[in-house]
């Protein structure tokens, strides 16, 4: 398509496809998904074979992935969050219900049925993307050029034959200028669901034309999906047995901390139900000395729970956001925890994740050589910048009057897109280095 720009902002948690002419705003492609059309398309996928017809092997993404999966998990492999390890040298292949996946191929494989869900809106691609990317990956000892290499050959599987990479908060910075009615030095933060990344951009007017100078940046592999388990292991893993013991040739034991580790991805937990330590917990039952903890720990892995949970989580995180206090429910089968949660609990359980923050907000700064103060707006982006102390963060340093939010979701992918009608992309953009 000539004179169309796209950009694809790839997250942990969801995708979003943004497409630009050659004036104008961006326009999201959207997706006729089952519960109603939607623009954020989650970044999952399912693989499903029949134990009668193996051959039969079924691959979804998005929401079509979570609905088969939570409908037959014992016969679907179930993926998400992949991202979160792109750029990790020691995750080279994974074994799907027989077949041999690196990450290019569960990659390529996501977006062919992204594209296929995007119906005519994407159908006709450009030759050109611009793909967002964090500006640290996550992971412990994450490999950069590793990442983008594997960005490349799945993105080259679709057909585009120049593929360009931007750092996720300059595309949400490209979005917000459009709203600057004057010279503005900009600081933008986006939380995504693995990554929390800053970028801080000098934008100035010359001859009617916004140019814009990248100053500093930085950025954490900790954000929402952080948070998330720190709900879980507060609320519900003791309930299910954590911090317990059993007793075994009359020694009293802990109970083994790695059973709920599992609970950082909700996906994760159908595999528990055919591993070793599945046979242990099983046994637990018996020598708990709080049996009847165990058994929801059971209950929770055998009835495949974990969708259920993660939405009570989300529920709960939200309504955080916007009240003082909120009661937490997760009802699942003979389940039914329920325990009030003050906003400060909340926040004391986030705290190490916050103060990671906070020195990624101060090392954006630093590689800029600005204080607080030389920051005319500050732009907050994705849902965690919801969060009532991660908002905090930024009125501690800067004048609240100049901090915003809103457009969450699409404000990278957009950003992508319209950077696409920049003159010189190569001071915004990077080749992966192959």
């Amino acid at each position: 398509m000539a004179g169309l720009s796209l950009g694809i902002d790839f997250g942990t948690t969801n995708t979003v496809v943004a497409l630009a002419g050659a004036d104008g705003p961006a326009t999201l492609a959207t997706f006729p998904a089952p519960e109603g059309e939607l623009f954020a398309f989650r970044s999952a996928l399912s693989f499903h074979a029949p134990s009668e017809r193996p051959s039969d092997r079924t691959v979804e993404a998005g929401p079509w992935a979570i609905e088969a999966y939570v409908e037959d998990p014992l016969e679907t492999r179930f993926i998400q969050s992949f991202k979160s390890f792109a750029a990790s040298a020691s995750f080279t292949e994974t074994q799907i219900l027989g077949r041999r996946y690196v990450f290019e191929d569960m990659l390529s494989a996501f977006l062919l049925k992204l594209r296929d869900h995007g119906g005519a809106t994407l159908s006709d691609l450009p030759n050109r993307v611009i793909v967002g990317r964090p500006v640290t990956f996550a992971g412990a000892a994450p490999n950069e050029d590793l990442a983008l290499s594997r960005y490349e050959a799945a993105f080259a599987r679709l057909g585009f034959t120049e593929i360009l990479y931007a750092y996720e908060p300059v595309g949400a910075a490209f979005f917000f200028a459009r709203e600057l009615a004057e010279d503005a030095t900009v600081l933008v933060g986006d939380f995504g669901g693995g990554t929390s990344d800053f970028s801080i951009i000098r934008f100035t007017r010359e001859n009617g034309e916004i140019v814009s100078t990248p100053l500093g940046r930085s950025g954490v592999g900790v954000a929402g999906d952080a948070f998330d388990y720190r709900i879980i292991d507060h609320l519900v893993s003791p309930a299910l047995g954590k911090g317990s013991t059993y007793t075994s040739f009359g020694k009293v034991l802990p109970i083994p901390n790695r059973y709920y580790s599992a609970f950082a991805r909700w996906d994760q937990l159908a595999l528990m139900r055919a591993s070793r330590d599945m046979r242990e917990i099983r046994k637990l039952v018996r020598e708990a000395d709080e049996p009847e903890k165990i058994g929801r720990l059971v209950e929770t892995l055998d009835e495949n729970y974990g969708y259920r949970l993660y939405r009570s989580v989300s529920r709960l995180k939200e309504t955080l956001s916007r009240d003082e206090g909120a009661v937490f429910a997760f009802e699942a089968g003979s389940i039914d925890l329920k325990a009030p949660v003050a906003r400060t609990d909340f926040e004391a359980w986030i705290a190490p994740e916050l103060g990671l923050i906070e020195a990624a907000v101060d090392a954006a700064l630093a590689d800029a050589g600005l204080a607080a103060g030389q920051i005319d707006r500050v732009f907050l982006t994705g849902g965690s910048s919801l969060v009532p102390a991660v908002r905090r963060i930024f009125a501690q340093r800067f004048d609240p009057a100049r901090i915003e939010s809103g457009s969450e979701l699409e404000s990278i992918a957009s950003g992508l897109a319209l950077m696409g009608r920049e003159r010189d992309l190569d001071r915004w953009c990077r080749r992966a280095a192959l």
